[in-house]
């Protein structure tokens, strides 16, 4: 027995029963707060989120718009495909869970048991693909390829096939009216991903999980607009799933249709006389690298002078946009994607960057305008220009003598601009600038290069102007490479480069300025920033915005929002340096480095301006410019290791503009073969249904070949680029 006096273990009893009951009361009071936190503070919130256990959705996506030329011929639209679906609610219900039903399926269909189920089983962290994202309330669509007998075998059979319908589906068709293609422009569409159901929840267009959403071009840009409205109909559950009633429906609202400024013939030939370009060029022999030119890339636009607006954008390497309806292969992903593809999906008219050769140089004009030197004086084109014992070259050696700016545009001499940009340099402080105006860097940028032009595609690049704050930049980059790379002793080439970039790579040195007068070094630009710049110089100087987008019609066609031109600015230069800028580009096209490509053109009705580019790449084949302009349009095309501006590029650029203005081989022009002699101004006729009257179109005639093969002496006159 215990010795504790019995009011010891009373004591501790009472103690004991205390603090069970402090712990009790504390569990109560926090199961009644929680209690009301649950159904008096946020009570209006669960109850809304417990009613929503019972609703389920069934979501009938809205008809795309479709993309219209300007014309109002399609080039993206919906076609009606025969479309098998299953029902995965109806299939739960089954004893076997739709196995048997799903099998047979399968027989009609030709395809096999296990690849039909893997379709309608529900996506997770575990699941592989194939398998649904989707609502599992929703019909889910088992292939998109149904051909009719295959779809009236399952509808009259129905009681073979519970669960299963067959039904007329608008999906996607990329039309390629004419021969075009527009891949790049038009884009493509795909599934939404959850992360974009997220971030469009609580925005004006948000995203349902059966959407199809544009991944680039046309498709992405406007692609709230094109989507339109799902349907979506709510139906009432029960705690098993089974529907037992329907709450509400909303009606789908299609989407509304875009036309664009796209003429498809125009688009057709421009395609076709790209990638001719490039098949020549690769029968051409680079005398440089002692093989033939490779031609990996190319890319042409087609653009109105007055307005920016875009006729025709092409680039190659291009696919067939038809890949991704439905759900695009891994194979064929690959093709698109991998290092062996060229990768065609790139739009390189807004995304191809390289240096630009000599259609930089109506800029480079512009700056010694601007910086005191006269249009008219003359300046000594030499064969060579020799700076702190470093030779600068012209073209093949060739020199002209005292020559004027535009005479120098003319025949694109090199050392005129090398000479210009020298003594600006030197102006400027040489290697101990204090205030340094840099006109040659500053006119760049009022041109519009180093920032994308504001055209309406997505992912344009900026391009580059290698100034000095870019020149900073990049030396603080790389300086610590440079620097370990330049302490190898010997006669290294490379590590001599190297320790030269450490040591003074921050500074504008003489090298950097007379190479970029020329458009060389480390400058790059973009197809459109060219023909945005000579685009302005056609119309007198000012910079639009280059649209592909011309008007967004409602679907019932009482809704019209044109998308009318913009201006971002205007070129620096007064109305005589423009003039004197344009009279040499003409004499480009007439007695300069683009004369023998325009032979015959008939200059008094519809005078031409032009101007040749040859880049230089390390480590590259050269790659070939274009830029040309009438009153009425401007084309430019550029060929990556295609060779010589008028040598690769010119020809197509003449084909092109033979197509618009009906224009032969001779010079003569026939206003019936003429595609476009004028830019197109009217939109479309609407009819009253809302629907929009199409122009027929018919493919482009072949090219004429060329009755003769390149004449030696044609050779030296592309050369002088």
């Amino acid at each position: 027995m215990s010795n504790l006096p019995e009011t010891g273990r009373t004591s501790r009893v009472t103690i004991r029963l205390v603090v069970i009951q402090i712990l009790v009361f504390s569990l109560l009071l926090t199961l009644g707060g929680r209690l009301w936190y649950l159904q008096i503070r946020n009570g209006d919130q669960y109850t809304a989120e417990a009613a929503d256990n019972h609703i389920q959705q069934v979501v009938a996506p809205a008809t795309r718009g479709s993309i219209l030329d300007a014309r109002g011929v399609p080039l993206a639209d919906n076609e009606t495909r025969l479309v098998v679906s299953a029902s995965r609610t109806d299939l739960m219900k089954m004893k076997d869970r739709g196995r048997a039903v799903l099998t047979r399926l399968a027989g009609v269909l030709g395809l096999k048991p296990d690849e039909v189920a893997a379709k309608v089983r529900l996506c997770d962290a575990k699941t592989p693909k194939p398998c649904w994202a989707g609502s599992p309330y929703q019909p889910i669509p088992i292939t998109d390829e149904a051909t009719t007998q295959q779809a009236l075998q399952i509808r009259e059979r129905a009681e073979d096939f519970p669960g299963i319908t067959a039904e007329p589906t608008a999906v996607r068709r990329y039309a390629g009216p004419g021969g075009s293609n527009t891949a790049q422009v038009l884009g493509y569409l795909s599934p939404v991903t959850d992360d974009e159901i997220m971030k469009a929840k609580n925005s004006r267009s948000p995203l349902l999980r059966s959407d199809q959403v544009g991944r680039s071009g046309l498709e992405r840009q406007y692609d709230s607009q094109l989507r339109g409205k799902a349907g979506v109909t709510r139906y009432e559950v029960d705690n098993l799933g089974r529907v037992i009633g329907q709450a509400r429906s909303d009606k789908a609202v299609p989407g509304a249709n875009i036309v664009t400024s796209i003429d498809a013939r125009v688009q057709a030939i421009a395609e076709r006389e790209l990638e001719q370009a490039m098949k020549d060029a690769r029968k051409e022999l680079d005398r440089n690298t002692g093989v033939n030119y490779k031609a990996d890339a190319g890319a042409v636009v087609v653009m109105e002078s007055k307005t920016g607006r875009v006729v025709a954008m092409a680039s190659n390497p291009a696919y067939d946009p038809n890949a991704w309806v439905g759900g695009i292969s891994g194979k064929d992903y690959q093709q698109l994607t991998g290092k062996d593809s060229g990768y065609p999906l790139l739009n390189r008219a807004i995304q191809g960057q390289a240096a630009p050769g000599s259609v930089f140089k109506v800029i480079s004009a512009t700056a010694a305008v601007n910086a005191g030197y006269s249009f008219t004086d003359k300046y000594n084109c030499s064969s060579s220009y020799s700076i702190g014992g470093q030779v600068f070259k012209n073209f093949e050696s060739k020199g002209y003598g005292p020559i004027d700016l535009g005479r120098a545009l003319e025949v694109s001499c090199d050392t005129v601009f090398y000479d210009l940009a020298y003594r600006q340099w030197q102006k400027d402080g040489g290697n101990n600038p204090k205030n340094p105006g840099d006109w040659f860097y500053k006119t760049a940028h009022q041109f519009g290069l180093g920032k994308p032009t504001g055209i309406d595609l997505p992912n344009e690049v900026r391009g580059r102007v290698p100034d000095r704050q870019w020149k900073k930049s990049y030396w603080e980059a790389n300086k610590d490479v440079w620097c370990k790379q330049g302490k190898n002793d010997g006669d290294d080439y490379a590590a001599k480069i190297a320790k030269e970039n450490c040591e003074s790579g921050m500074r504008m040195r003489a090298g950097d300025s007379v190479n970029y007068s020329i458009g060389q070094g480390d400058t790059l630009v973009t197809p459109i920033q060219m023909a945005t710049i000579y685009s302005a110089i056609s119309n007198g100087g000012t910079l639009y915005n280059p649209t592909v987008g011309k008007a967004v019609i409602s679907p019932d066609g009482r809704s019209v929002q044109k998308i009318e031109p913009k201006s971002h600015g205007r070129l620096p230069f007064d109305a005589r340096t423009r003039n004197q800028i344009d009279a040499a580009l003409a004499g480009v096209a007439t007695d300069g480095s683009a004369a023998w490509r325009f032979q015959g053109w008939p200059q008094k009705e519809i005078p031409m301006h032009a101007k040749t580019g040859t880049a230089e790449v390390y480590g590259k084949q050269t790659t070939s410019w274009f830029a040309s302009y009438t009153q009425d349009y401007t084309i430019v095309m550029t060929i990556s290791q295609g060779g010589t501006g008028s040598g690769a590029s010119g020809p197509a650029v003449r084909k092109i503009y033979n197509g618009l203005y009906g224009v032969d081989e001779k010079g003569k022009i026939d206003p019936k073969k003429a595609l476009l002699p004028h830019p197109e101004e009217k939109l479309p006729k609407i009819e009253k249904d809302g629907t929009i009257e199409a122009q027929k179109i018919e493919p482009p005639a072949p090219a004429p070949k060329e009755s003769a093969p390149r004449e030696e002496a044609a050779r030296k006159e592309d050369e002088r680029e």
